[in-house]
């Protein structure tokens, strides 16, 4: 997996002098997640990325205002996460992280990775909120998409495991899918992936995202730990609100 985490490239940010937007290019990685609705890890609401498929595409309307004024700012995360948002050179690299899958490694099976995204400013924005007592980050990702919710929910269910190798290290990828958040949406999706690496001296990678489509923007929300570390899933649950609460009144 890739060298550093998510934490990282926040601290980076905040290093570059950044509070609300970032200027830097920081480098980042990923960072375990766990999450649920509750803080016994029990899941609620979560999604993801959209795959490739054959189904018809969204005819949900189409969101007039940029996504990087409907992200969650640094002020609107949940304490006690500290928040940046993420500039565009460091978008591409920390959003595969999200979902396990590195830039440029390879998946297996094949039709296990994650469907092509745009990672430009007008296709993916991320703010990524770090806890600095737990090492445990809060990423919040905002995606415009083509694609129903249903096609990323699809194609995870028929990809429980895989394997990744990236730079030379392969890892085990795990995905269990939780039962979906109720907030108001089109669709909603909650998962949990594990990411395992005989390499991490921090322990495996645990990621809790709960997801939600708005018309053609996806909110992806998700909590990353590592090792043996339970967090509260109270500040998750609360930044998954506001975000796809930002991106309704937005639209």
């Amino acid at each position: 997996m890739a060298a550093c985490s998510l934490a990282a490239v926040a601290a980076v940010a905040l290093l570059a002098g950044c509070s609300g937007s970032v200027q830097g290019a920081p480098v980042p990685d990923s960072a375990p997640a766990t999450a649920g609705a509750t803080d016994s890890g029990s899941a609620a609401p979560s999604t993801t990325t959209a795959p490739k498929s054959s189904t018809p595409k969204s005819t949900s309307p189409k969101t007039a205002a940029p996504l990087s004024e409907l992200l969650l700012t640094p002020e609107e995360f949940p304490e006690p996460f500290g928040a940046v948002v993420l500039p565009p050179q460091a978008v591409p690299m920390a959003a595969p992280d999200l979902v396990g899958v590195p830039r440029g490694a390879t998946v297996d099976p094949s039709e296990c990775e994650p469907p092509e995204q745009d990672y430009g400013p007008n296709g993916t924005v991320m703010a990524v909120g770090t806890d600095n007592a737990t090492r445990a980050t809060i990423s919040v990702e905002l995606t415009k998409v083509d694609a129903p919710l249903d096609e990323l929910e699809a194609q995870t269910r028929q990809c429980p495991s895989m394997t990744v190798t990236a730079n030379g290290v392969t890892t085990t990828v795990t995905t269990e899918i939780l039962p979906p958040s109720p907030i108001d949406a089109d669709k909603t999706m909650s998962l949990r992936r594990t990411v395992v690496s005989p390499k991490a001296a921090a322990g495996d990678q645990t990621m809790l995202t709960l997801i939600a489509q708005v018309g053609d923007v996806r909110v992806a929300t998700t909590l990353m730990t590592f090792g043996s570390a339970t967090p509260s899933t109270a500040p998750l649950d609360q930044a998954f609100t506001a975000a796809v609460q930002k991106v309704k009144a937005g639209k």
